[in-house]
Formats: structure tokens, C-alpha cells, sequence
């Protein structure tokens, strides 16, 4: 019995999101089923994130005791042919008998596209959130470094968020732009449901002047979801990067600068 770690890439778009949910379609779903058939056994596996229904991934990361038969050397190959078209592993490495997927990370990254073209690109439907109207994207980038810091994100996560502590750090939050596509990367220690969807509604709210970027500080002050933006639809959001050491995690923010 192995303890792995696997970096898995999906496309989110079929999927009821990562956690396994009765009568659903789940990312963690397909792989416990595709796993346990190669095992002859039940196997559980346990998710960095828990990306809702929609969202994507570029590195989620999981962890699973592995019983064998197939060697871990050859899990990716053999998924690949085994998993659905949206789904690959793209790497099995071993762990240390107490890494977890979720409790190890010092930090994670999200990444928003938003695709600002006139006319959607078509290709990019499933990834990116179509804005056509001119975006302030320096008004953006003002408002952004105001949700940086460690804050009481309550206007920031859906009002029907079962967490009592609603505290979280981010580290960074940066505008890319690639285009016509605008890249909000979000870094933080953690996140609470829609959190960084509705930071994204709330920052694109300033680019289209509905809201100054001094709001943001109002809005996280009061605690209250009403004041924030709507949240942003699932399609754009990506599971980028996962983080299991601060030289991971600094050097993320460094690339990000």
C-alpha cells in the first residue's frame, strides 16, 4: 500500500464539480470508479480544492492509498486510456505516508479568464467569461490590492457558506493581459465557496464603472454578501496551481510580481 500523489487536469464543464455527490457526476466520482476497477477494491481519493460545478482545473491535486496491482509508475498511462476525454492524470509521484492532498498546501492558485473580445471566441466558450463592453483594467489592478491581506471575507463568499470562520490571507490577486483575454490570478491560503467568483463579479463591476475601487475595502469591512458584486460564472474559473511548500509558494508570487 502506496501513499500517491496525482496531478489531475478536467474539464469542469460536464461535472457537478470535484466532490463526490450521490446521483451526480464528479470529478472524484470518475476516478474512485476507474481506480477501484483497476484495484479489485474500493479506493477513496482526496482532493486539494473542491471545485464547484463548472469550474475547471489545470493541477488539482489528489491523494489515494494504492493498493496495486498496476505499478504507480504506469497509473498515467493506463488512466489515460481508461478515463473520459474531460479527465487525465498527468502525473503519480509518492508521497510521504502523511502528505494530504488538502491539509499539506500552504497555498493555492485560481485563475479567471474573461474574454473581452466583440464577438466570443468560440473555441474558448467552455473557459472564459465573455465581456465585450471596454473594461478600466487599471481601476481593476486599484481594486484588487485592496482584497489582498488577511481579511474577514464573509461579502465574499455565497451567503449559504457553512463555515463559521470566514478569515482567509490572499496573497495576490493580478490582472494579465493576453490579447483580448484578461487573466485574474488569484493566490491565497484558502477559499471559501464562490470566493474568488465573486471577487471577479465585484472587480469587473469597477471596470465597468458601476463601482469605485475604494468600494472593495467598504465592501470587505461590512461582512455582508449583499454589498459585494454578483459572482462570476463557473466556466472562466481554473484550479491553476496547488502549493506544498513556501519556496513553491513564494516563488508562484514572484512569477506573478
Amino acid at each position: 500500500m502506496a501513499n500517491l500523489k496525482l496531478t489531475v487536469a478536467y474539464d469542469g464543464t460536464r461535472f457537478s464539480g470535484f466532490q463526490r455527490q450521490p446521483g451526480r457526476q464528479t470529478v472524484q466520482g470518475v476516478l474512485e470508479e476507474v481506480l477501484g476497477e483497476l484495484a479489485g477494491r474500493e479506493v477513496q481519493v482526496f482532493g486539494a480544492g473542491r471545485t464547484d460545478a463548472g469550474v475547471h482545473a489545470r493541477a488539482q491535486v489528489v491523494h489515494l492509498d494504492w493498493p496495486g496491482p498496476v505499478p504507480w509508475q504506469r497509473l498515467p498511462q493506463v488512466l489515460l486510456r481508461r478515463l473520459p476525454d474531460d479527465v487525465a492524470v498527468l502525473d503519480a509521484v509518492p508521497a510521504a505516508e502523511d502528505f494530504h492532498a488538502r491539509y499539506s498546501a500552504v497555498g493555492k492558485c485560481y485563475r479567471y479568464t474573461v474574454d473581452r473580445s466583440p464577438v466570443p471566441d468560440v473555441f474558448r466558450r467552455r473557459y472564459a467569461y465573455h465581456e465585450p463592453r471596454p473594461l478600466a483594467v487599471d481601476a481593476m489592478r486599484a481594486a484588487a490590492e485592496q482584497l489582498e491581506g488577511t481579511h474577514d471575507f464573509t461579502s465574499f463568499c455565497a451567503a449559504a457558506t457553512p463555515v463559521s470562520n470566514k478569515v482567509r490571507t490572499v496573497y495576490a490577486v493580478r490582472l494579465a493581459e493576453e490579447g483580448s483575454l484578461l487573466h485574474v490570478y488569484v493566490i491565497g491560503d484558502g477559499f471559501l465557496y464562490q470566493m474568488v467568483r465573486i471577487m471577479v463579479g465585484t472587480l469587473l463591476e469597477v471596470g465597468l464603472g458601476r463601482r469605485s475601487p475604494s468600494a472593495v475595502g467598504e465592501i470587505l469591512a461590512a461582512r455582508d454578501r449583499r454589498r459585494a458584486g454578483v459572482t462570476a460564472p463557473a466556466k472562466g474559473l481554473t484550479l491553476w496551481e496547488v502549493y506544498y511548500s513556501r519556496d513553491e509558494l513564494e516563488d508562484a508570487l514572484r512569477r506573478l510580481s
